[in-house]
C-alpha cells in the first residue's frame, strides 16, 4: 500500500482539561517534528470543564497521524483529531486599519470593502477600521486588493475557529463512555 505524501493544511482539534503549561507541551509536539504551526486558537469548549485547541499546520497525512498520536499521549489531553477543510465549518475574523484620506480619494476602496461583505466599525480623519469574518481565502483576497490600493495601515487576522460537520461531538461520546466505564468499575469493587 502506497502512503500519501501530499502536504496540505490539516486542522487539529484537541480537547483537554484546563491545565497550565499544556499549550507549550502541545506546541512542542509540532516543534520536535519540525512542523510549523500556521494558526492557533484556544478557548473553552461547549463541554463543561474542557478546553479546545484549534491548530492548523501543513504536513502529510502520515505526519498528521503521528502528531495526533503524540498529542493524545499527554495525560491532560482528553482527545485529539485531525481534519481536512472539507470536514469542517471554518471561520476567521480580520481587522484592517485603512487610511481615511486614501479612502476618500479612491472610491474603489469602499467598493471593495462592500464587495467582500466587510463592515466599517470606526471612522475618523486619520483611519478607518474594517472588520471581515469568513474563510481564509476571502480575507486574504480583500487584503491583497486593499494592499494594491496602498491604503492598509495595519492588518490582523484571528486564528481559525471551526466545528466538525459530524452529527455527533466526539468528545461528548468519549466522556460518556469513560463515565460508564468508571461507574461500572466502582460497582465491581
Amino acid at each position: 500500500m502506497e502512503q500519501d505524501t501530499t502536504t496540505k493544511l490539516y486542522t487539529f482539534l484537541i480537547y483537554s482539561e484546563n491545565v497550565p503549561g499544556l499549550l507549550s507541551q502541545i506546541t512542542a509536539v509540532f516543534t520536535r517534528r519540525q512542523v510549523n504551526i500556521e494558526s492557533l486558537n484556544v478557548c473553552a469548549s461547549s463541554t463543561p470543564g474542557a478546553h479546545k485547541y484549534t491548530v492548523t499546520a501543513n504536513c502529510d497525512e502520515r505526519m498528521a497521524r503521528i502528531l495526533t498520536s503524540q498529542i493524545e499521549k499527554r495525560i491532560e489531553v482528553l482527545q485529539a483529531h485531525f481534519y481536512t477543510d472539507d470536514q469542517l465549518f471554518i471561520n476567521e475574523t480580520a481587522l484592517f486599519k485603512l487610511s481615511t484620506p486614501v479612502m476618500l480619494k479612491n472610491p474603489d476602496v469602499g467598493r471593495m470593502v462592500r464587495f467582500h461583505n466587510a463592515r466599517i466599525i470606526e471612522v475618523n480623519n486619520t483611519y478607518t477600521v474594517v472588520e471581515i469574518t469568513g474563510i481564509t481565502n476571502d480575507i486574504l483576497s480583500l487584503f491583497d486588493t486593499l494592499k494594491t490600493m496602498d491604503c492598509v495601515l495595519q492588518f490582523v487576522r484571528s486564528g481559525r475557529i471551526c466545528i466538525t460537520k459530524s452529527r455527533v461531538e466526539h468528545l461528548d461520546e468519549y466522556l460518556a463512555a469513560r463515565e460508564v466505564k468508571r461507574a461500572s468499575s466502582c460497582k465491581s469493587k
